[in-house]
């Protein structure tokens, strides 16, 4: 399979299926699909030099990123945006959403394209899948960008029980047949609310929505969604199991000033990392990336120029 990114002449219209080797709406990106670990993985990619995976959550797609993806790029960074598995525009099997074995079609992808190691960004479920990625292959990453979520075995399960106070979505997700049956036929109203709770901010445009909905309003994509749930209680023994001491690649931590209280992320991460920094993205939802684009951009970009991302010359 070929892998360049061509010239870009045409925008693909949202609302559309991609297709391989298509223009992306974004200038010099390009879509991609890979079949990997038993699944067909739909991902965006453009620019050159290191490597920069960045790991969308639920509900959404790579286009959570759409926003900093070419000032990153403009750094100096070869950028990948994959949709998960069972997610935007990758297969729905019925199996295989453990984190590592999520991070594992991420991983076949980057060796395909000829990296060895990479910067990783998650955000959401997108970081529980970068802390599988950094348990199980740590020397692939050199630096870590995580957000907006918790992490399996390390506080997720105080954390997503109603009745201390936690979220009680996470378990009604994971109930899997349960909540695809619920949902069914109202699947633009309980996204919806998500997308309009996640970016108060309103990054998320209507576009988008009309895009997220495109691949997410239907029971089987719904279905593929909440299994990332169901396998969450698993990932979290799986983590413990897999850990023996912090972790010693740098890691950013960042929250939205309106998403995720911080001390919630932070807790987690410092449990498993031993050289955190944190920040907040002030004025933004869940979805910090679409709602304040440029500060997200210019703060990755700043975290990682010491991994040697930017020509110091140009």
């Amino acid at each position: 399979m070929h892998h360049g990114v061509p010239s870009m002449s045409s925008a693909a219209s949202a609302s559309t299926v991609p297709v391989d080797g298509a223009a992306a709406d974004l200038d010099g990106f390009a879509h991609r699909f890979a079949d990997v670990n038993g699944a067909r993985i739909h991902y965006v990619s453009g620019g050159a030099g290191p490597a920069i995976v960045l790991l969308h959550g639920w509900p959404l797609t790579w286009r959570e990123w759409r926003g900093i993806m070419p000032a990153v790029a403009d750094a100096g960074f070869t950028v990948i945006a994959p949709d998960l598995r069972g997610l935007g525009d990758s297969d729905r099997p019925s199996k295989g959403y453990d984190k590592k074995n999520v991070a594992d079609d991420i991983r076949a992808i980057v060796r395909e394209l000829g990296f060895e190691t990479i910067d990783l960004v998650g955000t959401d479920i997108g970081m529980m899948v970068a802390v599988a990625w950094a348990l199980h292959h740590p020397t692939e990453i050199r630096r870590l960008v995580l957000a907006e979520s918790l992490i399996p075995g390390f506080g997720l399960e105080e954390l997503m029980n109603p009745a201390t106070g936690g979220y009680w979505h996470f378990g009604f997700h994971a109930q899997v047949d349960l909540a695809t049956m619920l949902t069914e036929g109202h699947e633009a109203e309980y996204l919806g609310n998500n997308w309009k709770m996640f970016s108060p901010l309103k990054g998320i445009t209507h576009e988008d929505r009309e895009e997220f909905l495109r691949t997410y309003g239907n029971p089987d994509s719904m279905r593929a969604g909440f299994r990332h749930y169901a396998a969450m209680l698993d990932d979290g023994k799986a983590n413990r199991a897999t850990f023996d001491q912090k972790l010693t690649m740098p890691v950013l931590v960042l929250n939205a000033g309106l998403g995720i209280p911080q001390e919630q992320t932070l807790g987690g991460v410092e449990l498993v990392f031993a050289n955190v920094e944190h920040d907040k993205v002030l004025l933004a939802g869940h979805a910090f990336a679409a709602d304040r684009p440029d500060w997200t951009a210019d703060r990755i970009i700043r975290f990682l120029e010491p991994a040697g991302g930017r020509d110091k010359d140009a």
